[in-house]
């Protein structure tokens, strides 16, 4: 009974995203493209806000981050679903692990970074004169550091929590990737423990960085009021209007995924949820910031004159 229960341990099934044959390689071809764009727009961001001289600002070091945790939570996700899409059985041993936790340590990661942005908004518009001393290189440092530091603590504290408790002998996921509540779904142990540390880490995580978030546009939406002109109220709304997109679209479908009752929750729902935020959203926020913004667009045409040069 002892080698069995390390054997469930060990090896999981993964239900999928569906399970009709005919619609397999459209799925496949569909996410493949999802994950190409999101990996390219992520990579690009990384790369731009490194290289190019005219993007070294806090905000810039910051969105740097946030296309990072993008392309981290998306990989760790993104290959093995599409694996799953033409294996005969989506089995996935040890490494259901360690997708837990790395997927664990950068969605959380995004939710602090996403509030650091928010920050770096309110200094830069509310106390423009002590930006550079407020958002010095070792203070945008810490805004990164701490949270990454945090989020491994949690990852790793839920992680061993939950595979250190008894499996029951079914091992199938109702799941496309190993997440926490479809684990615990199948833990034939006493699950009070571990369902508590989640709810209040989870709790914590969304409430505090969105108090950062609302309390930081909150501040500069009283100070664009007190503003007279319509140009000095339109041109911090610009800057803004990137982020607050992304905040925006993130937390919905976080709150959508994991604060609607359990009664509504469904299978298919939450499907639909997950692929949105792990898949579509780090395909978005390249194209959003990359779109709305005119600093990358002159950066990205700066970098493409270079590479013109290169190889004319």
């Amino acid at each position: 009974m002892e080698n069995y229960n390390q054997t469930v341990l060990s090896e999981f099934i993964l239900m999928g995203i569906t399970d009709r044959s005919e619609l397999q390689a459209r799925l496949f071809g569909l996410f493949l493209v999802i994950y190409v764009i999101s990996v390219v727009g992520s990579l690009g961001v990384v790369i731009l806000t490194t290289v190019d001289s005219g993007l070294q600002t806090p905000m810039y070091f910051l969105l740097r981050h946030l296309a990072f945790t993008d392309l981290g939570y998306s990989t760790t996700i993104g290959p093995k679903m599409l694996v799953n899409f033409v294996a005969d059985q989506n089995k996935i041993y040890y490494f259901c692990a360690t997708q837990l936790a790395f997927f664990l340590e950068f969605i959380i990661s995004e939710l602090f970074i996403l509030s650091a942005m928010s920050y770096d908004r309110y200094v830069a518009i509310c106390n423009l004169l002590l930006y550079t001393f407020i958002m010095s290189q070792r203070a945008c440092q810490v805004l990164v550091a701490v949270p990454y530091l945090y989020c491994t603590f949690v990852s790793l504290l839920v992680t061993t929590k939950i595979f250190n408790l008894s499996f029951s002998g079914y091992n199938v996921i109702k799941h496309f990737y190993c997440d926490s509540l479809p684990l615990i779904s199948l833990l034939c142990s006493n699950t009070c423990e571990i369902e508590l540390i989640i709810l209040i880490l989870a709790g914590f995580n969304l409430i505090f960085s969105l108090l950062i978030v609302l309390m930081s546009y909150l501040r500069i939406l009283e100070s664009l009021l007190k503003k007279n002109s319509a140009e000095g109220r339109r041109k911090p709304f610009s800057t803004c209007g990137s982020h607050l997109t992304v905040v925006t679209v993130f937390y919905r479908t976080l709150t959508f995924m994991y604060v609607q009752p359990e009664s509504s929750h469904s299978f298919d729902t939450d499907k639909v949820a997950s692929i949105f935020y792990t898949l579509v959203i780090p395909m978005l926020n390249p194209l959003i910031y990359s779109l709305k913004n005119k600093d990358v667009k002159c950066a990205l045409q700066r970098m493409w004159k270079k590479l013109c040069n290169v190889f004319s």
